[in-house]
């Protein structure tokens, strides 16, 4: 490496539903540079709650898109401020919100084109920049109609899930742009190009509309993800003449262009500075892990999410399965679940009166395995599988028998209710990775993240029912440091000679800053002895429940 190159250093972005964040990173990865722009509290005249806006009807949820350009001003002045030096920034990429859509007017790609460096970005890119002001985000869950029919018109939603990865989903970026072709037919024809919040982050830096990855275009009910090009039978389904307005689909790890001379001007970026494709959220979450396919992530939050990677993609009716973002012809898949901290937190404050340690102590007094006594807490509709109620069982409860539905009422003690409950999540969550392919084996490691992932005694519950080892993150923000990771690492590619054979992302990556993960918990060696009978039992829980009436 030349003085030169040791000075280089990569920007990663990531513009999430509450905030941007930028962080620059050296040549070894190491950060030297981060800045904040929370929308609620830097940004009230938008008037957004958790970063987003409550739309007119049901369901509804939408933000304006110069909210977006406007704190990518500020988030630059505030790395100015910190004497970041931008004149090292070899290439940039980023992370965005999956499923947004923002609708671009001529105007605005033009303007996008003529930026004027004595400007900040928002008196250009303003509201005339896009023909839909209120753009709908990943929140917005109100085109239960679009969905029906873009997989009535497709033969149903099981064509839709070998095409796409997933069926239709409300919050699927194709659903959102039927509904605003059919609500607002004129603003869809006026829309030039159409681009997701990842691509729109790129095209802010590239001074032209950026293409869509294949990562994050997954998110869509548009792109067919094994040809990973926009399926034409879904973009009939969805509205006409939408692959002119999508533009050609990129691979995640694309170096789409050079940054605009706007940000040379105004910013001191060097003129040769490398703009990389950005992706969504969950994607570079899964490439700031730096994790292999033997590793299973579980983000422990108001919906609990399994992540893994997947060499082939499988057709799952429920969850998703998206284009990798780093290893591109392999494949993740995300797995929600609705019933997750909350149902912890409501057992903290009926069990423990809100005292996180005594929840812990409760739950570490009793044995594993809890005497036989499980419950499964489905208080919202299931996802997998579709069952919704409480069942509760002791080690006399039998599958076959008239009561079996019924269960216990409650269970003697709170140390039992706890450890029932985050058994039983975890029964449930194992459950469903392995009936969604996931293969669990010696080579196994856990991830856990998520608010619930600084509990030692919940992640030693997670150890023991999956059998795994259990590590957490050091670096919290696995978004953003993906986004200057896949930076860094596409540079490295670009300047690779032909005759050399490349490492991989993870052994680029690791090759220069250690992983940063710290295993935390081990599995009992009676474990896979413990938890194999209760997790058949486990099933016929779910069953049980899932065919009472709810």
């Amino acid at each position: 490496m030349g003085p030169q190159q040791l000075k280089r250093a990569f920007l990663g972005f990531d513009l999430s539903t509450q905030k941007l964040k930028a962080i620059l990173v050296n040549s070894s990865l190491e950060v030297l540079a981060s800045a904040e722009v929370k929308f609620d509290s830097d940004l009230p005249e938008f008037r957004t709650v958790g970063g987003a806006n409550p739309g007119p009807n049901k369901n509804e949820f939408f933000v304006q898109p110069v909210m977006w350009v406007k704190a990518m001003d500020i988030v630059l002045d505030r790395l100015v401020m910190q004497e970041a030096d931008l004149s090292t920034v070899a290439a940039i990429s980023g992370s965005g919100q999956q499923h947004g859509s923002l609708y671009w007017s001529k105007h605005g790609i033009a303007s996008l084109q003529n930026l004027d460096p004595d400007k900040f970005l928002h008196s250009q890119i303003d509201d005339s920049a896009f023909v839909v002001n209120r753009t709908p985000i990943w929140m917005d869950a109100s085109t239960t109609k679009q969905c029906v029919e873009m997989e009535t018109a497709i033969g149903g939603h099981l064509s839709m899930v070998e095409i796409t990865g997933s069926k239709c989903y409300e919050r699927f970026t194709g659903p959102q742009i039927r509904k605003i072709y059919q609500q607002r037919t004129h603003a869809y024809e006026d829309a030039q190009r159409i681009s997701l919040v990842s691509s729109f982050l790129a095209s802010l830096f590239l001074g032209a509309v950026a293409p869509i990855d294949f990562s994050d275009g997954s998110g869509m009910n548009l792109l067919d993800i094994r040809e990973k090009n926009w399926s034409k039978a879904c973009l009939n389904a969805c509205a006409p003449d939408l692959d002119e307005r999508l533009g050609q689909a990129a691979s995640p790890n694309t170096i789409v262009g050079t940054i605009s001379e706007y940000f040379v001007k105004r910013f001191s970026f060097p003129a040769d500075c490398k703009v990389v494709a950005c992706t969504g959220d969950n994607p570079s979450a899964l490439a700031g892990m730096l994790v292999d396919s033997n590793w299973l992530s579980i983000s422990l939050g108001t919906s609990d999410t399994l992540m893994m990677s997947m060499k082939e993609p499988l057709n799952w009716e429920e969850g998703h399965v998206l284009c990798h973002p780093t290893e591109t012809k392999e494949y993740m898949g995300l797995l929600c679940f609705r019933n997750g901290s909350l149902i912890r937190e409501g057992m903290n404050k009926t069990e423990a009166g809100g005292d996180w340690q005594k929840f812990n102590e409760l739950l570490e007094s009793t044995p594993r395995g809890n005497f036989g006594n499980m419950a499964v807490h489905f208080n919202e509709m299931e996802i997998i599988p579709k069952a919704k109620g409480t069942l509760r069982w002791n080690k006399d409860s039998v599958p076959s028998s008239p009561d079996a539905a019924k269960g216990v009422i409650k269970f003697s003690s709170p140390q039992i209710e706890i450890r029932a409950l985050i058994e039983g999540q975890m029964l449930h969550h194992r459950a469903v990775a392995e009936d969604m392919g996931f293969r669990f084996g010696n080579e196994t490691q856990i991830l856990a993240t998520g608010g619930a992932s600084v509990n030692k005694s919940i992640l030693q519950t997670i150890a023991d029912v999956f059998n795994a080892p259990v590590h957490i993150q050091t670096e919290s923000e696995a978004a953003l440091m993906g986004a200057a990771f896949r930076a860094a690492y596409a540079i490295y590619r670009h300047e690779l000679d032909e005759e050399t054979t490349p490492l991989s992302y993870r052994d680029y990556v690791l090759s220069l800053t250690p992983n940063k993960l710290q295993l935390v918990c081990e599995p009992h060696k009676d474990s896979e002895d413990i938890y194999a009978p209760m997790l058949l039992r486990y099933r016929d829980m779910a069953r049980i429940l899932g065919k009472t009436d709810v």
